[in-house]
């Protein structure tokens, strides 16, 4: 882990390590830029680990007719199926055609022409459309009444985003990006009619200040504040930033179920009753995804946590899809919500807002040498980097012109064949089979120095929770190789036994001590640890009206 010393100098800074911000400080340190990414909690500790995790063309956006939207969301998707196969996968979705549905089958059938034309260079399958009696065939749960049949087609998945975002962050820092994380940028520098750099709140407690000639604030539904500084300033030590306002953010929010009668194997796409919105029903972790809502939300993003009246919304939809599911509030085993970082359009509806992104120059506000990020989403990321660091590049007059690893393998893909390197890894048998099924899962071939850090040492192939396969390797892995510094940061964003059943908590206190062991962390310090991870799976609670099933 890098630290910056005080007055540190870079090209540019980097605010906020979202999918967006990480990739921004990967484009730009492998162009030969000297990068500092700052970011006030953790790697994907907002939005970006709180989507729906699928990487997807966005059909929708045909409604609105933003076609070019479409077609980049659909390139991007096919790039990231080749440079990060283990985390990125094809999965098949269904949209149901119900005489009840505002969006005729006729308009849908011709999205879907639309939508493989848009994806004339796609390594998958195009869409077909199936017969009523086919639909049943293939999921056997979805109500019958009013159904004349469905359109099946391909998007991808990302079941794990914090890994894609970790992996982010590990090419970064490869490329030459110091990373800070627990660092908080409490004011932007503007020195002389120019942003200079920002002041920052590390998490000992001590302010340091680091310079660049260029800033990008990437906070995604923080950007604002970020440009206010930090409110407990005193106010001779705030730097606020006037502008206009940049976000507005609107709250999605998802529940998790186990799996149900007649639940199906494919993603299912399907138009609300309620409101005319499009809900989805996704296979994630051996459990179901149901989501998301979209409302505004005003409050600080991370607040923002699934309300009542937004489980029953997605209980009666996913009711009113499945009947033989029969879910109740007592279903929900946990929620989370996220707030996205969507452009400030007062008066127009949540779902009709565009998703396209925009790269703010506040040279137009007075302020040159800021950048703001607004809007952008998964699947594109990579674009909103490429132009963001096209600005950065033609601003400071130095840096490669072209991103130089749009078609480089992610970490855990570099292997010359990954699926052979599958079969070799499960095949040496070094651990449990289960074990090294989750291993490479999660990282690729970067799971061989995982099963390295257990021959080295074979008390780390301790699986130190009863619930999980996983071994106290990964622990120090996370510390030592993927930026990690509290037990949260392990648990929720880079082993994710926080989404596993149980959460992690029956092996929490075994992770503290090894990790504290490890780390130096006192016996106080330790129960720290533990006590904020309990506090941090607030992010996923169920309201008690819900969770008492009223």
């Amino acid at each position: 882990m890098a630290a910056a010393s005080q007055g540190s100098q870079y090209d540019l800074i980097v605010i906020g390590a979202g999918i967006n911000g990480l990739g921004i400080a990967r484009d730009a340190a492998e162009r030969g830029l000297s990068v500092a990414l700052i970011e006030q909690e953790d790697i994907c500790f907002g939005v970006s680990a709180w989507s729906g995790r699928l990487v997807h063309g966005g059909l929708r956006y045909l409604e609105h007719g933003d076609v070019l939207l479409v077609r980049e969301s659909l390139r991007e998707r096919e790039l990231l199926f080749k440079v990060a196969p283990h985390l990125v996968k094809p999965v098949r979705l269904i949209m149901p055609f119900y005489s009840r549905n505002t969006r005729p089958s006729w308009l849908i059938r011709m999205g879907m022409l639309a939508y493989d034309m848009l994806s004339l260079d796609k390594s998958v399958k195009s869409h077909r459309i199936l017969s009523k009696k086919a639909v049943k065939q293939r999921f056997s749960g979805m109500a019958e009444a009013g159904l004349s049949g469905a359109a099946l087609f391909t998007d991808g998945q990302v079941e794990y985003a914090e890994r894609l975002c970790t992996e982010l962050a590990v090419a970064a820092a490869k490329a030459g990006a110091d990373i800070f994380i627990h660092s908080k940028v409490t004011r932007i520098l503007n020195e002389g009619g120019r942003v200079v750099g920002v002041d920052v709140l590390t998490a000992d407690g001590s302010t340091r200040e680091v310079r660049a000639a260029i800033t990008i604030n990437a906070g995604g539904p923080w950007v604002d504040a970020v440009l206010r500084g930090d409110e407990g300033a005193a106010p001779t030590e705030k730097a606020a930033i006037e502008s206009k306002r940049l976000i507005g953010g609107s709250k999605g929010s998802h529940i998790i179920v186990d799996p149900f009668e007649g639940a199906p194997t494919d993603v299912v796409y399907y138009e609300s009753q309620t409101d005319g919105r499009l809900v989805l029903v996704i296979p994630w972790m051996g459990r179901y995804l149901i989501g998301c809502t979209d409302r505004r939300f005003e409050q600080d993003p991370d607040a923002a946590r699934a309300e009542h009246d937004e489980i029953e919304y997605l209980l009666t939809e996913a009711n009113t899809l499945m009947p033989e599911a029969n879910l109740t509030k007592k279903s929900v085993l946990y929620t989370y919500s996220g707030v996205r970082p969507l452009p400030y359009a007062p008066g127009v509806a949540e779902w009709k807002i565009p998703r396209s992104h925009i790269v703010f120059d506040h040279a137009a506000d007075g302020y040159p040498g800021l950048l703001s990020i607004v809007g952008g989403k998964l699947t594109t990321y990579r674009q909103l980097a490429e132009d963001a660091t096209d600005d950065v590049v033609k601003l400071l007059g130095r840096g490669a012109k072209r991103p130089v690893s749009k078609h480089r393998p992610f970490p855990g893909a570099d292997a010359p064949d990954l699926d052979i390197f599958e079969r070799h890894l499960k095949a040496g048998g070094a651990l449990d089979a289960d074990t090294l099924e989750r291993l490479f899962a999660l990282y690729g071939v970067r799971a061989q120095e995982i099963v390295a850090l257990a021959k080295k040492n074979p008390e780390l192939a301790e699986r130190f929770d009863p619930n999980s396969a996983a071994i106290a390797a990964e622990l120090i892995f996370a510390v030592d190789s993927e930026f990690a510094q509290t037990l949260t940061d392990v648990f929720a964003r880079r082993i994710l036994l926080a989404f596993e059943p149980g959460h992690g908590l029956a092996g929490a206190k075994r992770a503290s001590k090894i990790l504290a062991a490890h780390l130096g962390w006192s016996e106080k310090a330790r129960q720290a640890q533990e006590q904020g991870y309990t506090q941090w799976l607030d992010h996923l609670r169920v309201p008690e009206s819900v969770a008492a099933g009223v």
